[in-house]
């Protein structure tokens, strides 16, 4: 379910990019975000009144996060590939799990994450767009708050509450950067691909990451998380026929191995997974 999990976020990803010539990257962004925001408040139904104060706070500025590392995310897609923009994004969930590890042992995955993005960037070469890496080590930051604002909000907030309002709040925000001209230029064929997309990620993912987080120890669903740059550039080459490089490869498997490396230290903040699944079943 992890893999299959994984896959579908990768999947949405790649059809997102389809949706790039015709929306921009602003555009296919808040289109995904906004439908799965609709469908959240459809199916969860958040009740704020319920919660405290705080607890609405944070998961508005988890939706904020949310929101901001899509946006990020779909403006390096139009720039760089899915593979480097995957295992670039990586760096954030990465630096998480280093950051909260005291043993200085483990400062070799860092290090080996640092040589992946050298292989797969290559500024040496100038090859790859600045501008691109820039959009996804964003990301990256976005998603490592995520991670962070995910462990407040799964502690004070029960069951799918939190991820009801997050998921409103991050369609609100790719939405206003987008702009009004989104909105009016929105049909019902791309409301119906929206739908679709939003499926694909977010809801199908972290419905899959629940049921496999309780059949799986959060240190090997994080090192399963860990294949995630790898299956984007799988996901790249057959879907979007982005063939990476020889360097490109060896780059992906060194972020691999460190993403794997790191997880495997063990500890509630060290996966992804684990705040997600916080979010998801309280």
């Amino acid at each position: 379910m992890a893999v299959v999990s994984m896959s579908c976020v990768q999947l949405g990803l790649a059809a997102s990019v389809g949706m790039l010539d015709r929306l921009g990257a602003d555009g296919a962004a808040a289109l995904r975000l906004g439908c799965a925001g609709a469908l959240a408040l459809l199916l969860m139904r958040p009740r704020p009144t319920s919660l405290s104060p705080r607890s609405v706070a944070a998961a508005a500025a988890l939706g904020v996060a949310t929101g901001s590392m899509t946006l990020l995310f779909m403006a390096a897609l139009a720039r760089i590939p899915l593979g480097t923009a995957s295992a670039l994004e990586f760096l954030g969930p990465l630096g998480v799990a280093v950051a909260r590890n005291r043993d200085l042992r483990r400062l070799v995955w860092p290090a080996l994450a640092l040589a992946g993005i050298l292989l797969l960037t290559r500024p040496w070469e100038g090859g790859t767009d600045p501008v691109g890496v820039a959009l996804a080590l964003g990301a990256a930051a976005c998603w490592a708050a995520y991670i962070l604002l995910t462990q407040v909000v799964g502690d004070a907030v029960d069951g799918l509450q939190g991820l009801a309002i997050s998921l409103p709040v991050a369609g609100l925000v790719a939405t206003a950067v987008a702009g009004p001209g989104f909105v009016t230029s929105l049909t019902l064929e791309l409301v119906v691909v929206g739908l679709g997309l939003a499926m694909l990620l977010p809801v199908i993912p972290f419905s899959l990451e629940m049921l496999a987080l309780r059949r799986l120890e959060t240190a090997a669903f994080g090192t399963l998380m860990s294949l995630e740059p790898a299956i984007a550039a799988l996901v790249g080459l057959v879907l979007l026929h982005q063939v990476p490089g020889v360097l490109a490869v060896a780059g992906v498997a060194l972020v691999v191995v460190a993403g794997a490396g790191a997880t495997r230290a063990g500890g509630r903040e060290a996966t992804t997974a684990d705040q997600r699944e916080r979010v998801l079943v309280g």
